[in-house]
């Protein structure tokens, strides 16, 4: 029986690392992403999750969420509660209806739109890339891919965003539209090192 490695290139250096998949051996854990903060929604449903005081030491964020809502809607987000209209996106779709693909795109909004929920039964899930986030001079750059099953009539999104501010980013606030985050949706944060 042969033996079966796993290589991955290190965001940190770029040097290629092995690590046998053979039970016994040694197992390799990254550690260029660090986890900042995690949200877990319990008790009670909830139209807003929000993080604050973020650590300013890494190079960029990456947010990853599983949510379940309350309603059909879309899901948002805002940097340091910035409510004017310093928000766009891109949003390229997929879904599931005939296969349809579907662009759309939007200035001067209030947040960024990142992602659609169909129903308390099916989660989407979301990874959001925030890039240089404390860098004051530039605006703030967003990726965005996401993607939810509604019973097979569902979608999957790449967007894009971008914040029209050059202030560092301090706090990521999300907002369930017309509904709320259901008890067990989860939203993690995590701070990528830099070279």
């Amino acid at each position: 029986m042969g033996v079966y490695k796993l290589s991955a290139n290190s965001v940190k250096n770029g040097r290629t690392v092995y690590g046998s998949m053979l039970a016994g051996n040694a197992t390799f854990i990254p550690t260029s992403f660090e986890s900042i903060a995690t949200v877990n929604v319990t008790g009670s449903a909830t139209s807003t999750v929000e993080f604050t005081s973020i650590d300013s030491t890494y190079s960029s964020l990456q947010l990853r969420i599983y949510s379940l809502s309350s309603t059909a809607n879309w899901n948002k987000l805002q940097f340091n509660s910035d409510t004017n209209s310093n928000y766009t996106y891109h949003q390229l779709e997929g879904n599931g209806s005939g296969g349809n693909a579907v662009a759309a795109s939007a200035t001067s909004q209030t947040s960024i739109q990142y992602a659609y929920s169909y129903s308390t039964t099916n989660p989407l899930a979301a990874i959001i890339d925030i890039l240089d986030y404390t860098n004051t001079n530039k605006y703030k750059t967003v990726r965005i891919f996401s993607g939810n099953d509604n019973n097979g009539n569902g979608n999957v999104q790449y967007s894009s965003g971008l914040w029209l501010s050059t202030n560092a980013i301090t706090s990521i606030k999300f907002i369930n539209t017309s509904g709320s985050f259901n008890v067990n949706s989860k939203f993690a944060l995590y701070g990528i090192k830099g070279a």
